[in-house]
């Protein structure tokens, strides 16, 4: 789940981030009456899951109430245009009311995950206010790294190492290891995948500052804090997005396709090797679909609803491997789904190996299936499933 940037700096508040004095306003009254309340000079930033907002001119500048109602109209009136991150633009429901700051230097700093390995990785520049890609570019050689031990956890030297590695101004260096210290902290607390301030502050009169803020959290994490459900409501979703929580998955764990091969897999990279192995084996894929860890009946059947209600899937390949989860539970689940379900009816090609294969097998022999051995098998399968029925 990404977060808003208001949403990211309420966590950065609770764990010790300095951040601007700010209010999220869904208005323009409610912008404007901040702002006369509170005399001073405030930034009105549009809260978008979108970068380039500066120069898109959804970030304008307040001293008055009436400058407040009227910036504020003006950002929400039109949506964020198009990039690359987002090809169909954004709407704009509400904007962040932020005092304006005397900034005198900008970096970069952030902590996310490195596949490659296995720990999080703490990332600082002294370019910030750039994209990291742009940095990463341009001034590969600025960006300091340390792979954290999660085991040792933080220390200040860590902060101290990379700030002078980074060669941030010197008046960053007082500061910096508390920050990274709470941005550690956030990142484990919250179960984090990134946490990123870009740009951090330092503003003219020697306060650090963070004056940006992009969380992006586990969805498998969200249960631990119920408030985050809420917050969800109001992101931006897709209809594909928006179809998987009402599903009970992931925002990110559906999307839809134009083919005729429905799949399910268990974990994010499965599911994309299921789609290889279909499109390898010459069919066209009707969606993806990673139904995560617990694969029980209700989950089985509301992902089997999600593909024969909302693709045109004319076969389903269901491709398991057990580790967490265990093949007799998915198993149970396959066969309650489909007698439970009131949805169309399309013939199953599946593959379940792992943690209780032998038993999994078992259950679906008695409900006469016949599961297949390999992911390859079981993708030709269905593509020949999938030919024969579409008459191509």
């Amino acid at each position: 789940m990404n977060l808003m940037e208001y949403q990211g700096k309420e966590l950065f508040r609770r764990c010790g981030i300095p951040v601007p004095p700010s209010l999220h306003c869904t208005n323009a009254d409610e912008a404007a009456a901040f702002v006369a309340a509170n005399p001073g000079e405030w930034v009105v930033k549009a809260q978008v899951l979108m970068g380039g907002r500066g120069k898109a001119g959804k970030i304008k500048f307040a001293s008055t109430a009436e400058q407040a109602r009227d910036v504020t109209r003006e950002i929400m009136a039109t949506p964020m245009p198009p990039n690359r991150q987002n090809p169909n633009g954004e709407e704009i429901h509400s904007v962040l009311i932020e005092a304006k700051l005397p900034i005198a230097k900008e970096a970069y700093c952030a902590i996310a995950i490195d596949r490659a390995h296995k720990r999080p990785v703490m990332m600082v520049s002294r370019f910030g206010g750039m994209d990291i890609e742009e940095v990463a570019e341009h001034h590969s050689d600025s960006i300091a790294k340390h792979f954290t031990d999660t085991a040792a956890g933080y220390s200040p030297f860590i902060g101290r190492e990379l700030a002078f590695a980074a060669q941030l101004d010197a008046g960053y260096r007082k500061a910096f290891p508390a920050l990274v210290g709470a941005l550690y902290e956030l990142f484990f607390l919250y179960s984090a995948k990134l946490v990123e301030i870009n740009p951090l502050a330092l503003t003219a009169d020697g306060r650090v500052i963070a004056s940006d803020a992009k969380v992006e959290l586990d969805d498998d994490a969200l249960f631990r804090y119920p408030e985050f459900v809420q917050w969800q409501k109001t992101l931006p979703l897709d209809e594909d997005e928006t179809l998987a929580a009402q599903a009970g998955l992931g925002i990110r764990n559906f999307r839809r396709f134009d083919g005729t091969v429905g799949t399910m897999a268990n974990g994010a990279g499965l599911a994309m090797a299921t789609m290889d192995a279909v499109t390898n084996a010459g069919g066209r894929i009707a969606n993806f679909l990673d139904v995560g860890g617990g694969a029980n009946a209700e989950r089985v059947r509301n992902c089997y609803e999600l593909v024969m209600n909302h693709t045109n899937a004319r076969v389903f390949f269901i491709n398991i491997f057990g580790g967490i989860t265990r093949g007799d539970e998915v198993a149970r689940g396959i066969v309650t789904a489909l007698e439970q379900t009131r949805s169309r009816k399309v013939p199953l090609v599946i593959r379940l190996t792992g943690t209780n294969e032998e038993q999994g097998r078992a259950i679906l022999a008695a409900a006469g299936m016949t599961p297949v051995e390999t992911m390859d098998e079981g993708a030709a399968r269905a593509v020949e499933i999938a030919l024969r029925m579409t008459g191509t």
